[in-house]
């Protein structure tokens, strides 16, 4: 069961899909490489900037595409599909490098 609880009119209910309710179209977000200006768009290319920013590939869960820095205590761990790639997962990489990532909308 997935979705999100809304409260309205004093009554808590589960709405499955949210963004069908609304009038409004849903923002997608994108991950944006701040030094180039880039958006990130797969996995190679977030490899290929983590990369240069010291963090290493790290094999240990097949089921995941993870990255690990050297040194510290830091975990990227992401969904092995892109297409699965959430903002949750883009805060993640933001938050672990500040200075060379940020979420914009697209």
């Amino acid at each position: 069961m997935s979705g999100v609880w809304v409260f309205k009119n004093g009554v808590v209910r589960l709405v499955e899909n949210p963004g069908s309710e609304r009038s409004s179209t849903v923002r997608r977000k994108a991950l944006l490489h701040t030094p180039s200006g880039q958006v990130v768009s797969s996995y190679a290319s977030l490899e290929a900037k983590l990369t240069a920013l010291g963090w290493e590939r790290y094999y240990e869960d097949p089921a995941l595409y993870q990255f690990n820095k050297p040194g510290a205590l830091d975990l990227i761990s992401l969904p092995k599909d892109f297409s699965h790639f959430s903002s949750v997962h883009m805060y993640d990489v933001v938050i672990k490098n500040r200075d060379a990532f940020r979420v914009v909308d697209s």
